[in-house]
């Protein structure tokens, strides 16, 4: 497996711990629409959570969630509409994104709930 797939993936289990250290409950893991995949799905009380995880061995490429652009934004919005349709709850949805970069103390996280907004 390719190395930027493997650092994907731990970052990915790294934000599950991390999300439900906090209390959030995940729900799916790479779910998939069409061509279409949401990292993590939780819920956070009456939302609905799609989060978008980026994840760097280190800082030099930049900052990940600078990564998650409009084009990207866009495909995730409509996967998750189509998660939340799909259900029989009532739930509101939301967007954040989870970034996480590994220095030499260990992971650093930044959390940005509500990154941007489903469309209307």
């Amino acid at each position: 497996m390719a190395e930027h797939l493997i650092t994907g993936a731990k970052g990915e289990d790294l934000a599950c711990q991390w999300l439900e250290d906090r209390g959030m409950l995940v729900v799916h893991r790479n779910w998939r629409h069409g061509r279409e995949e949401l990292d993590i799905v939780a819920r956070d009380g009456r939302f609905l959570v799609v989060v978008e995880v980026k994840t760097r061995s280190n800082g030099r490429h930049g900052n990940p969630e600078d990564a998650v652009g409009e084009a990207k934004q866009r495909k995730l919005m409509k996967a998750g509409e189509a998660l939340v349709h799909s259900l029989q709850e009532d739930l509101e949805l939301r967007f954040d994104v989870l970034s996480i970069t590994h220095g030499p103390d260990g992971p650093e996280f930044l959390h940005i709930p509500n990154a941007f907004y489903p469309l209307p």
